[in-house]
């Protein structure tokens, strides 16, 4: 897991600012440049929490970027992992 931004918010009211925050990424990524909807965005006390698979390293990026622009001041937590679309390397076994 990786960890990012770690600043506290400045504005009022952190637990409403985080959500609409939450939110509004997780409409950015739905509609956004890299639409994403393999990602899942979650408030998880005063951090926000990012998992799910994506289809390559730039489609990775374009999240956590979308994600640094969207929460910043906010800590967030990534567990995205880039969907291994590789051939095979070994015949498979049929039984």
């Amino acid at each position: 897991m990786n960890e990012h931004s770690t600043h506290p918010a400045d504005d009022a009211s952190p637990a409403q600012n985080i959500e609409y925050r939450v939110a509004h990424l997780q409409d950015r990524l739905t509609k956004g440049e890299a639409a994403e909807q393999g990602v899942r965005v979650e408030a998880r006390g005063p951090a926000v929490l990012l998992t799910g698979t994506v289809p390559s390293a730039q489609c990775r990026d374009q999240v956590l970027r979308a994600a640094e622009e969207e929460l910043a001041g906010f800590p967030f937590h990534s567990d995205i992992v880039i969907a291994g679309t590789d051939s095979p390397d070994h015949a498979e076994e049929l039984a």
